[in-house]
């Protein structure tokens, strides 16, 4: 059975929706389409307002068709057969969260385009090592990150080393909240 494409999942929308039109709208959620979206196509063109598109829990296995969604600023593709983060790119100038968990992404090249990006849900990936993880640290105002189960954080994380937390704000020094944990370093007080 093929999946449900874009323009399918929004004319449902629409149907849901009859009172918004989608170029205007500033939330659209596609999430857990039945059958599920395979492709980010260019009918997501057509969403020119939107500020927070819900991709999430279909079976979309790369990111691309962004470049008109001008205003994007939060984009949720979870649980999804996401590999990569090409196609980010297009919305580098705008997208503040990133809500990505439960993915098969190994490598975080593309996301120093990313210039705005403050929370990142980086959950159940495969990210392994340092080296994938230190482009991170090219995100200017990172503040939140969520790495929870990826390959590097398990190693690091109680039943391994047990210096995740160290190693991480050791490297990301503007973090302000790790792993739903706020960050208090040595001279600061919690708020």
């Amino acid at each position: 059975m093929p999946g449900t494409t874009i323009k399918d999942a929004l004319a449902k929308w629409q149907a849901e929706h009859p009172e918004e039109k989608p170029g205007e709208v500033l939330k659209v959620s596609l999430i857990g389409q039945l059958p599920p979206i395979e492709k980010m196509d260019a009918t997501l063109s057509t969403l020119a307002a939107c500020e927070q598109l819900s991709l999430s829990s279909n079976s979309i296995d790369k990111i691309g068709s962004l470049g008109a969604l001008k205003n994007l600023k939060i984009l949720s593709l979870g649980r999804n057969n996401i590999k990569s983060l090409a196609g980010l790119e297009a919305v580098g100038d705008t997208l503040e969260q990133l809500w990505m968990s439960y993915n098969i992404v190994e490598k975080l090249r593309g996301v120093a385009t990313l210039r705005k990006l403050k929370v990142m849900y980086f959950t159940n990936n495969k990210v392994s090592d340092w080296g994938e993880f230190m482009k991170l640290a090219e995100l200017p105002v990172l503040e939140e990150l969520n790495f929870i189960g990826n390959p590097l954080q398990e190693k690091h994380s109680e039943g391994g080393e047990g210096d995740w937390r160290d190693q991480v704000t050791q490297r990301l020094s503007k973090l302000k909240k790790l792993d739903g944990v706020p960050i208090v370093r040595a001279g600061e007080e919690e708020d």
